[in-house]
């Protein structure tokens, strides 16, 4: 008994009872109550077997590795003949993310999907994915990597069309399933040219052969895998496809989707770059990195202020965190990595909470519209409450998490500046600066448009969510509030080893292989930058007069935002004049014929040429994000030829 609960096999079992309580819900999934207790079990048993490797692998910096079936390394211990799983700080980091956005969204779901057909089939799915992401974080073997990417695609996609009644379901399943089989088709061939080069796909032995044995099949590999493995992030240019997907999604998938999803991409290209190519030392794939992040950034910020749609907004929104996060991971310090790290721990809860409340105010409602809300702070206070701590966290107000990491981020993209001389890195803080002030003004219009105003007359009858589904919400609320009051805590013991482990890859490969093998075989060597892990001062004055600027900012914006309420009595507009040859001085009885979903239309105006051109870039069509992906691949296939 003692050796099967030995934690050496507990990385094992957090997959396995994943994908067993999903085959358990197929065989007794008419029974409503069995079903339920499977359903939650398999969630709680996987997060308790992750949180049970806390200790040993974030404290004492343990790698553990467990070799399925027994199989591991050849009599003289010059490869792997067996697939392994591979647990460092860096692993663990995204699995706890991972499974805690899976428990919490398991919670949500159980009120949230009870008036849905074909229950069972949505917690099957639900645990497939859950498994194929965690599959894919913890394996140590490429081409289970790849194994995994396929069945969290397919169970996302099921997912995403699960509720096929609902307007452009089918539609954005179809393009998810497009896109997605693109991109597990790049890291497929990436796989297929890497093992022809490398006769191996243990992540540990490549990441000891192939860097430094550079030649043009190695970097058409790497630009299939990075290309393959974007798409999963949704970065730039495939963030449409997570509007679509999110706007589509039950609430509860869209938490997996943005939190779950977006950072199994995000894993997998660390791995690529930290590990298997180890080509972050070069300063042209730091800027690689950097360029999309801050891309990803702006442009996702300035979707999210066009839309009228409370999901596709929040996804638009999720695209554009994952930016702070490739941006700071790209900037290649042992700080920014941290800081990068402690983001997308962020971004998973602020963003989940921020879905779980466009969930409850869609199912209480009915709509997403922004244009057709208003109001819901008096029929839904808990709920208003706790969205108000998602999007004061995602707009990085303090003392929520959302404000220590990107302070973080802000300060060690100044320092890396500094530090390197390059003006260029300024321009970063700035885009991350600029970026965090549309966010806040995102949600302040977000806010303005479904809880405050006035109250529709069809919502009068409008209750208040399900306690389930607050629950679930509530959890996500206080770890905002924790991670955001105690971030010296984060930094110590979850960001700051994690960061380590990045740049740790001859301990990896050893843990893997065999004590001295990094050594043995490396011909090119990833140097640990020598930067030292610090306290971010995050309670600074400086902080706080930031905070005083931007807390005046928002409270003008949400003043001179009241005034022009279209659901006010007011003096009708001649319907010849159009909303552009509006203009103000001051007398009571002009004002904007503007919704509540566009309480920034002037900056839009201002920005006319700009939204025009991203409007007719974004076209929906199927079609153009096949073409995207095609000219991304050439792109990456070119910088790979070039910079390797």
């Amino acid at each position: 008994m003692s050796y099967f609960l030995n934690y050496t096999h507990y990385p094992v079992y957090s997959i396995m009872v994943l994908f067993l309580a999903a085959f358990l819900i197929v065989l007794f999934g008419k029974f409503k109550t069995v079903r339920r207790i499977i359903y939650i079990f398999g969630v709680t048993a996987s997060l308790a077997f992750l949180i049970c490797l806390f200790k040993p692998v974030m404290i004492y910096g343990e790698k553990i590795v467990y070799w399925l079936g027994n199989r591991a390394l050849s009599s003289d211990g010059a490869y792997a003949i067996g697939i392994a799983l591979e647990v460092d700080a860096l692993s663990l980091f995204f699995a706890l993310l991972i499974s805690v956005a899976v428990f919490v969204s398991a919670i949500y779901s159980i009120k949230y999907m009870r008036f849905d057909d074909n229950v069972p089939q949505y917690d099957t799915l639900f645990l497939m994915l859950a498994g194929g992401v965690l599959g894919l974080v913890l394996t140590g073997d490429l081409f289970n990597m790849f194994i995994m990417v396929e069945i969290l695609t397919f169970a996302a996609v099921a997912l995403t069309a699960f509720r096929n009644k609902v307007y452009g379901a089918l539609e954005a399943a179809f393009k998810y399933l497009v896109v997605g089989c693109i991109g597990s088709t790049c890291i497929l061939t990436g796989i297929i040219i890497l093992y022809s080069q490398a006769h191996t796909l243990n992540l540990a032995q490549l990441s000891a052969i192939i860097p430094g044995n550079f030649n043009t099949a190695t970097k058409v590999a790497f630009a299939f895998l990075f290309v393959g493995f974007s798409t999963k992030a949704f970065i730039v240019p495939f963030h449409p496809l997570a509007a679509d997907a999110h706007g589509a999604a039950p609430a509860s998938i869209s938490v997996l989707i943005s939190g779950v999803l977006t950072k199994s991409g995000l894993y997998a290209i660390v791995r690529l770059t930290f590990f298997v190519f180890q080509c972050m030392d070069r300063y042209a794939f730091n800027i690689l990195l950097v360029v999309i992040g801050c891309v990803s950034m702006f442009v996702c910020v300035t979707m999210a202020l066009a839309q009228h749609d409370f999901k596709r907004l929040l996804a638009f929104h999720s695209i554009s965190q994952i930016g702070y996060v490739l941006t700071a991971i790209g900037l290649c310090t042992l700080m920014d990595f941290s800081a990068g790290l402690y983001h997308a721990m962020n971004h998973t809860l602020f963003k989940g909470l921020l879905f779980l409340a466009a969930g409850a105010v869609q199912q209480q409602t009915g709509t997403t519209n922004l244009d057709e809300l208003g109001g819901l702070s008096k029929k839904m206070p808990h709920t208003t409450v706790l969205f108000m701590i998602g999007a004061l966290s995602i707009s990085g107000i303090p003392p929520f998490n959302g404000f220590a990491s990107k302070w973080m981020i802000y300060e060690a993209s100044y320092e890396t500046a500094v530090a390197t001389g390059h003006f260029g890195y300024m321009l970063v803080t700035v885009v991350c600066i600029i970026t965090s002030v549309l966010t806040l003004a995102s949600f302040i219009k977000v806010s303005q448009s479904v809880f405050f105003g006035r109250l529709p007359e069809k919502y009068n009858n409008v209750t208040e969510a399900p306690f389930g589904m607050r629950l679930a919400m509530g959890i996500f609320a206080v770890l905002c509030i924790v991670t955001g009051v105690f971030p010296e805590l984060v930094t110590k013991y979850i960001t700051g080893p994690a960061a380590l482990a990045a740049f740790d890859a001859q301990g990896y490969i050893d843990a893997a292989m065999t004590e001295g093998y990094a050594l043995e075989n490396m011909l090119q060597a990833f140097v640990t930058p020598e930067a030292t892990l610090v306290e971010v001062g995050c309670w600074a004055p400086v902080s706080w007069l930031l905070l005083m600027c931007i807390g005046l900012l928002a409270v003008t914006i949400v003043a001179l935002a009241g005034r022009y309420d279209n659901r006010k009595a007011v003096p009708a507009v001649e319907a010849t004049d159009a909303k552009h040859d509006l203009f103000f001085g001051g007398e009571a009885s002009e004002f904007s014929q503007v919704g509540g979903s566009d309480l920034f239309w002037g900056f839009k105006h201002n920005w006319k040429h700009y939204f025009s051109f991203m409007h007719d870039l974004h076209s929906g069509v199927v079609n153009d994000y096949a073409l995207w992906a095609g000219v991304a691949l050439a792109l990456a296939m070119l910088f790979a030829l070039l910079a390797l």
